[in-house]
């Protein structure tokens, strides 16, 4: 099987996440975190604090306690933006957001909060010369991916910091997709708060991820609470980060393995990855650039060249003649070639790039994948243009 569906979940992981999710569970050592005194409660704490301290050190940001675990960056993000914004609130996103965004602030925005949309341009790259045009006197936060799930576009985050920083608005990034593959430095970036899953490029198990802040005055509001561990007598949630964000048991087990994905990145180094991916990704598009009846969304193949690091692993394409759903389901059916097919969760994209009806195919690239797999997708996606 080609796996090429690595911006849904990293199907191949490094064997260490399962061995430690297996041995998290078969020693039979971890309790419920921050829920007694014994060992294996201890133990538990222990495995978290040891996550939230790594997850610190990938985002260079200087005090742990400002992350919380959640069950991924859709959770996460609902929790944040909910407790962040207010009716009176104004944001300023961009047409290339997840649902994963996108919906918690429709919710907002039919409480009172005035949402603004930054377009895309030809290419589909975020039109930041928009961003001055688009501020008002009651705008606090930037919204914004920091890699579309879609067409691997990225944004210059820290010119977006340094707008932010300018105007004492608050700079909000979805690193579901960027996390792992892109350094990322929440200090030098001027960014105050991230979300981020642990099942994609950190290599972890599905239901983890996360909220991580970089300082602690951002005035939040509980949103969802429960048993925290602590302070049990009071009849609100712990105000202090992590516990603030994390009502209810965490997912240990889960943290274990993420945290030996974390483990995997850091010995490879997140530079390392990123220059592995760029070149599969170059490899990917020089090939299917010979194709004339592929059409490929926003990927320039001379500016990738030119710049890499604005460009993620990811590349969507139709094929003449054939839906996205359609061609999707021939490359696995015949060709044992996964990918994903339709709207990606990401509506807007799709409207810039007038694919509503038809949807895209969608490749994602992982670490693990090489330049045999990809000759293998190339040949399948030629053979079926050649049936036209």
């Amino acid at each position: 099987m080609y796996y090429f569906d690595n911006s849904a979940t990293t199907l191949i992981k490094p064997p260490q996440v399962a061995e430690a999710v297996y041995h998290a569970i078969q020693n039979q050592t971890i309790g419920n975190p921050a829920r007694g005194s014994h060992a294996p409660a201890l133990q538990a704490l222990r495995q978290v604090e040891q996550t939230r301290m790594k997850i610190a050190r990938l985002f260079k940001v200087q005090d742990a306690s400002q992350i919380s675990f959640t069950s991924n960056a859709t959770f996460a993000f609902n929790l944040l933006l909910k407790s962040l914004l207010k009716a009176t609130d104004a944001v300023i996103t961009t047409k290339n957001e997840h649902n994963s965004v996108l919906r918690p602030l429709y919710q907002l925005e039919k409480e009172g909060m005035q949402l603004d949309f930054l377009a895309l341009d030809e290419m589909g790259r975020v039109r930041l010369d928009q961003l001055e045009s688009l501020l008002k006197e009651n705008t606090k936060a930037i919204i914004i991916n920091h890699m579309s799930n879609v067409t691997g576009q990225m944004i210059n985050l820290k010119k977006v910091g340094v707008f932010c920083q300018k105007h004492r608005i608050l700079l909000i990034v979805d690193a579901a997709q960027s996390a792992g593959v892109v350094p990322i430095d929440m200090v030098e970036m001027h960014i105050d708060a991230l979300c981020f899953t642990g099942h994609k490029s950190l290599y972890g198990p599905q239901g983890t991820g996360g909220i991580v802040l970089n300082h602690s005055n951002l005035n939040l509001e509980t949103v969802f609470s429960g048993g925290s561990g602590s302070h049990s007598y009071d009849k609100e949630m712990p105000q202090q980060m992590p516990g603030f964000f994390e009502p209810g048991t965490l997912n240990v087990h889960g943290l274990a393995g993420l945290e030996a994905g974390l483990d995997y990145v850091a010995q490879q180094s997140v530079e390392s990855i990123q220059k592995k991916l760029q070149e599969l990704t170059l490899f990917f598009l020089e090939k299917v650039s010979s194709v004339p009846e592929i059409q490929v969304y926003g990927c320039n193949l001379q500016q990738i060249k030119k710049n890499p690091q604005e460009h993620g692993a990811i590349v969507s394409l139709n094929l003449v003649g054939w839906s996205s759903g359609d061609l999707a389901d021939i490359l696995y059916e015949d060709y044992d070639i996964c990918v994903r097919s339709g709207a990606h969760c990401a509506p807007l994209v799709h409207q810039h790039f007038q694919t509503v009806d038809r949807g895209m195919v969608r490749f994602s690239f992982s670490s693990f994948n090489t330049n045999e797999e990809i000759n293998a997708a190339i040949q399948a996606l030629t053979e079926l243009a050649l049936e036209n």
